[in-house]
């Protein structure tokens, strides 16, 4: 195991133990310690902050994928997307993309798309992600 700790973190996280969340009371737990999340809130599916965030993401699928980067949408009044809301402390009726690391804590918030550019940036200066980029060079 490469990282033992961080393992066993999640998994109590999981389990609910040692104070973590269970996966269906945050629903950001199931990424817990393994990816970083980008939290993509709209009122409706025809919002233009989400399709130029969408659009903006398209185009840098391999750099999301270097850095554990998966993409969450919370898009109208659905039970699932106000969970989310709720999680971030997000409006219902306004665009919002959030940056949430590994630890499960908000890193980035916007009312405008984040750039990908400026979403790697910000993961890339991470403490974790800098020992990960380490890591994978060995």
């Amino acid at each position: 195991m490469r990282h033992p700790l961080r393992m066993a973190m999640a998994a109590l996280a999981m389990a609910g133990g040692a104070g973590g969340a269970r996966a269906d009371e945050d629903p950001l737990a199931a990424h817990l310690w393994t990816r970083r999340v980008l939290v993509v809130s709209a009122p409706g599916p025809d919002d233009p902050g989400l399709r130029a965030q969408r659009q903006a993401l398209a185009s840098a699928r391999a750099g999301a994928g270097e850095r554990d980067l998966v993409t969450l949408e919370a898009v109208g009044n659905s039970v699932e997307a106000a969970s989310l809301r709720r999680r971030l402390n997000l409006p219902a009726d306004a665009f919002r993309a959030v940056l949430v690391g590994k630890d499960g804590g908000a890193k980035l918030q916007s009312a405008e798309p984040i750039p990908p550019e400026r979403l790697f940036a910000t993961i890339d200066a991470m403490p974790m992600r800098r020992d990960e980029a380490r890591e994978r060079r060995r």
